[in-house]
């Protein structure tokens, strides 16, 4: 099998859903139909999606969707595919923040797909949020999938880039609950991810600069006046940085917490309280 010689994990998994996807049929459906014959134009078309999958192109990407805590995002290759270990962000969210029904003011730095703003305007359904993002095509992803998960009328995504000056200034703060999964993987470790990552997800959303922790500096640096008193700056780290990024927080006056572990045992998710 192509998959299989690709060197790709689940290579008869994928190749079920790229049928499906191929054939526009459920994996239900294409199982109840196993033993018909495919229409012509099915196994054309089943032809060229494992070819980009060959390639490495990730799976998100050919079939245009990734499910993120049980919610079906649209993905382009203009945003970072949704993983189970930034669900860990919401968990710790919901933990810290237990009224679903107070109108919180949410803020999410770098939103994407916009799976951690719109996840948690899902769950609390008088809440408001505001996205920032420095990429005009991801903003259009994340406003498509306000509109497809009904919360568009409480969403506004707004161009920006916290490496320029005044960036935060302009965000109308302070803000309940500030969101983020920056950038964090090492400048020069980036080309060696997997190639499903280093070839075909944005650098922008990947490059944490140096050592990793650029944008957790920034984001702390503004920390103190974008969160309300009592409010909470929450964040995805990579495997290690915790530490690091518990002092940068505890540096600017914010109260760090003990870091969330993803299901992996990985301290995935670090919190400060203002």
């Amino acid at each position: 099998m192509a998959l299989t010689a690709a060197g790709i994990d689940n290579a008869r998994f994928e190749a079920r859903l790229l049928m499906a996807h191929a054939a526009q049929l459920t994996i239900e459906q294409l199982v109840a139909r196993g033993l018909d014959e495919a229409p012509a134009n099915a196994i054309e078309a089943v032809r060229e999606l494992t070819a980009r999958r060959v390639r490495r192109e990730p799976m998100a990407y050919i079939l245009g969707e990734r499910e993120f805590w049980g919610l079906p995002f649209k993905v382009t290759p203009a945003v970072l595919v949704p993983r189970p270990d930034s669900e860990t962000v919401i968990e710790a969210v919901l933990s810290l923040m237990p009224a679903r029904d107070r109108a919180w003011r949410i803020l999410d730095l770098g939103v994407g797909s916009g799976c951690l703003l719109l996840t948690l305007l899902y769950e609390y359904r008088q809440a408001r949020g505001v996205g920032l993002e420095a990429s005009p095509e991801a903003m259009a992803v994340a406003q498509e999938n306000a509109e497809r998960l009904g919360v568009a009328g409480r969403t506004t995504v707004r161009l920006g880039d916290w490496r320029q000056p005044g960036w935060a200034e302009s965000l109308d703060g302070p803000f309940d609950l500030v969101v983020s999964n920056p950038p964090y993987i090492e400048s020069s470790a980036v080309a060696r991810l997997m190639p499903e990552v280093s070839t075909f997800e944005p650098r922008l959303a990947l490059d944490g600069g140096v050592d990793g922790l650029e944008a957790y500096r920034l984001i702390a640096a503004a920390g103190p006046e974008l969160v309300t008193p009592g409010g909470f700056l929450v964040v995805e780290g990579g495997e290690g940085q915790a530490p690091e990024i518990s002092g940068l927080f505890a540096a600017v006056g914010l109260r760090p917490m003990p870091p969330w572990k993803d299901l992996g045992g990985i301290e995935r998710v670090i919190a400060a309280a203002n």
